[in-house]
C-alpha cells in the first residue's frame, strides 16, 4: 500500500479474506513501473484476473471454504507505506516485515489483542514480538491524523467502486468484507 493507509499486518476474518482476495489490490509506485510517477492504485480479482476462467466470486468461495475446513488464519501484510503516502512516509522495514510474518506463522499472535481497524474492518495487533507498537496502527504513524483520515477514506471508496462489478454476484458474507466509506474517528 503506497499509501500508508493500511496496517502493517492484519488478521483476516473469512468475509475481509473473501473480500480482499477478491480484490486484489496492490499499488504501483514510481521506481517500480515506467511512467509512474505518483501513486496509483491496481485491483486485480484474485491477484491474477486474466488468468481466470471463472468469475472472481467462485474462487473467493473456494477460499472462504478451505478456511473453514482447515480453521487457518489468514493475514493481510502491507509491505508498503508507514507514517504518509509514498513521498512523505516511508518504506516498512524489510525486518519488521519478516518479524510480523514469523509471529504470524510461529502463533505467536494467536492471544494478542487486537482492535477493528475503524475503515476497513480487519484486526491489527496490538503487539507483535520484534516490532514497535507503535508502527502497527498505521493512523498514529502520520504527523497529520486528519490527512490520514482523508487518505484512508480516498482508498475505502476506491475498493468500494472497484468491487461494484462483482457486487451483483457476491454473496452477503463476502459483501460484509467492504470498507465502510465514512470515516468513524
Amino acid at each position: 500500500d503506497a499509501f500508508g493507509v493500511l496496517p502493517p499486518i492484519s488478521k483476516l476474518d473469512k468475509s475481509h479474506a473473501m473480500y480482499h482476495f477478491m480484490s486484489g489490490y496492490t499499488a504501483k509506485v514510481a521506481g517500480t513501473e515506467m511512467g509512474v510517477t505518483e501513486p496509483q492504485t491496481t485491483f486485480s480479482a484474485c491477484f491474477g484476473a486474466v488468468f481466470l476462467p471463472l468469475h472472481p466470486t467462485k474462487y473467493a468461495e473456494m477460499l472462504g471454504k478451505k478456511m473453514d475446513e482447515n480453521e487457518v488464519n489468514v493475514w493481510l501484510v502491507n509491505t508498503g507505506w508507514s507514517g504518509g503516502s509514498y513521498g512523505v512516509g516511508s518504506r516498512m522495514k524489510l525486518g519488521y516485515t519478516r518479524a510480523m510474518i514469523t509471529a504470524a506463522l510461529n502463533g505467536e499472535l494467536n492471544d494478542v489483542e487486537f482492535k477493528k481497524h475503524p475503515i476497513f474492518g480487519v484486526e491489527v495487533p496490538a503487539s507483535v514480538p520484534g516490532v514497535p507498537t507503535e508502527i502497527l496502527d498505521p493512523r498514529a504513524t502520520w504527523s497529520d491524523p486528519e490527512a490520514y483520515d482523508k487518505t484512508a477514506a480516498d482508498l475505502a471508496q476506491k475498493f468500494v467502486t472497484n468491487f461494484q462489478k462483482y457486487a451483483d454476484f457476491a454473496n452477503d458474507e463476502i459483501l460484509a468484507g467492504a470498507p465502510k466509506v465514512a470515516v468513524e474517528v
